[in-house]
């Protein structure tokens, strides 16, 4: 096996899902068992008004982005020594399109759920001090 850099950048994306997984999951965990909404919704680093209204879909996109990866991660190491296939991960496109999707639909979900948290005010701002 010759090592360039097309398989470094192969095995960089297949290491990089553990972490992620990781992450998603425990994301999820802090949501639905801790209830703790601090990560929900962030835009600049600043919660919406109410996270808990966010809280559900968000722990819900990490579950199913968390599930994916696991899946792809025991979907290649199984074929690699065993030939057993539990989805398309006999070849570097099947299981890399399966990643890459993961990825890219888990932010733009994310962007989603921060946007409608955060809505864009149109107009002037009021003047909330009072005048004398």
């Amino acid at each position: 096996m010759r090592i360039d850099l097309t398989t470094a950048l192969i095995w960089i994306l297949y290491l990089a899902l553990f972490p992620m997984a990781y992450y998603w999951f425990r994301r999820a965990w802090k949501i639905f068992v801790n209830k703790d909404y601090s990560e929900v919704a962030l835009k600049s680093g600043l919660p919406p008004a109410n996270p808990e209204k966010f809280a559900t879909i968000t722990g819900v996109v990490n579950i199913l982005a968390g599930t994916a990866a696991v899946w792809i991660i025991i979907g290649v190491a199984l074929y690699i020594p065993t030939g057993i296939l539990i989805g398309p991960f006999d070849s570097f496109d099947g299981w890399n399109a399966y990643a890459g999707t993961t990825i890219w639909m888990k932010l733009i979900v994310d962007f989603i759920i921060k946007r409608q948290a955060h809505p864009i005010v149109w107009g002037k701002k009021k003047n909330t001090t009072p005048t004398l």
